[in-house]
C-alpha cells in the first residue's frame, strides 16, 4: 500500500494512526473477487467496450464503494457481480466460487424499490422466503425481525403506495437482507431520495451494517457520500470502464456528520475529485490518504 502524507508533524501522525488502524480488515478473508473483468456490447457502430480489466477484491463485513464518471460502467458492474449479466473475459468469485447466476448469497437493491404493490410491506420482505421454499410462519416471523431492525414493524400491514419514499427503501433493504446473504449489492440505492432522506439513510444503512454480519458493496456517484460509508473506495474510469485505484478512507468510524466538515474527509473527497476530473483539479501539494494501487 502506498501512502502519501502531509508532511505537517500532527497531521503526519494523524494519518500514520488510520493507515494502522486500517490495515485490520487486510486480515479477513476475500468474499468477492472481480478477476479481470470485461464487458462488450454490440453496438450500432461496432463493439463498444463497457468495461476492460476490472480487477478488486471485497473483504468479509468490508464495506466498499464504486464510484465513476457518467458511463464508466458502475451499473453494468454490479449485474454481473449480482449474476444478472455475464462477463465477456473474467470472472467473478464468491467465496472462491464462480458466480454465473442470481443467488440468495447475494442480496441485490436498486434504486427504484421494486415492490410488489400488491403485497403488504410484510409480504414484500416474506417474498424471496416463500419462493426458497421456507414455511410461512418462519417467513412472517423473519420479516417481523428484519423490519424491526430498519425500523418499520409498525408499517408490516401497510402498502407500499402508504409509504414514503425513505420508507421504501428500507423495506427493499430489509427484503434484500432477509436471505441473510454473504455480500449485500446496492446500485445507488439512495439516488432518488431527496438530500434530507438520503442523509438519513445513509446513517441508518450503516447502523446496520455495524449490527450484522454483512458485506456491502454500494455504487454511488455521490463523492460525499463514498467517503462517508466506505472503507475503501473503488474508483472507475470511463471508456472504457477500468479501475483507476482503490482508495483507503482513513476518517475513523464510527462516522459522524461533523466529520465531513474536517480537513481529513475534505482531502479524501479531494482525492477522489482529482482521479475522475484531473483536468479540473488545481490543488497542489501532498494529500492526507492512504492510497492502495
Amino acid at each position: 500500500m502506498a501512502s502519501t502524507l502531509s508532511q505537517q508533524p500532527g497531521r503526519l501522525n494523524q494519518a500514520l494512526e488510520a493507515v494502522a488502524r486500517l490495515s485490520e480488515p487486510a486480515s479477513r478473508p476475500v468474499v468477492l473477487h472481480a478477476q479481470g473483468i470485461g464487458r462488450v456490447f454490440d453496438g450500432s457502430r461496432g463493439p463498444v467496450v463497457a468495461l476492460e480489466n476490472v480487477d478488486f477484491e471485497v473483504r468479509q463485513r468490508e464495506f466498499i464503494c464504486v464510484i465513476g464518471p457518467s458511463g464508466c460502467g458502475k451499473s453494468t458492474l454490479i449485474r454481473i457481480l449480482a449474476g444478472l449479466d455475464q462477463p465477456t473475459s473474467g470472472d467473478v468469485l464468491l467465496d472462491g466460487k464462480p458466480v454465473d447466476r442470481p443467488g440468495r448469497d447475494r442480496g441485490m437493491v436498486f434504486q427504484r424499490y421494486t415492490l410488489f404493490p400488491w403485497l403488504t410491506v410484510a409480504e414484500n420482505v416474506m417474498f424471496g422466503l416463500k419462493i426458497a421454499g421456507m414455511k410461512k410462519a418462519r417467513a412472517a416471523e423473519l420479516a417481523a425481525h428484519w423490519l424491526d431492525l430498519v425500523g418499520l414493524g409498525h408499517c408490516a400491514d401497510h402498502y407500499p403506495e402508504q409509504l414514503s419514499g425513505g420508507m421504501k427503501q428500507r423495506v427493499a433493504n430489509a427484503r434484500a437482507l432477509a436471505n441473510q446473504p454473504r455480500i449485500l449489492l446496492m446500485d445507488e440505492p439512495f439516488g432518488a431520495l431527496d438530500a434530507q432522506t438520503r442523509s438519513t439513510m445513509q446513517s441508518h444503512l450503516l447502523r446496520i451494517w455495524q449490527e450484522i454480519d454483512v458485506t456491502v458493496l454500494f455504487i454511488t456517484h455521490d463523492l460525499d457520500e463514498a467517503v462517508f460509508l466506505a472503507d475503501r473506495i473503488v474508483v472507475l474510469g470511463a471508456h472504457p470502464g477500468r479501475v483507476l485505484e482503490t482508495v483507503t478512507v482513513p476518517v475513523p468510524r464510527p462516522r459522524t456528520r461533523e466529520q465531513m466538515r474536517s480537513q481529513l474527509f475534505w482531502e479524501t473527497r479531494q482525492r477522489l475529485e482529482d482521479l475522475i476530473h484531473p483536468s479540473a483539479s488545481s490543488r497542489s501539494g501532498e494529500r492526507l490518504i492512504a492510497v492502495d494501487r
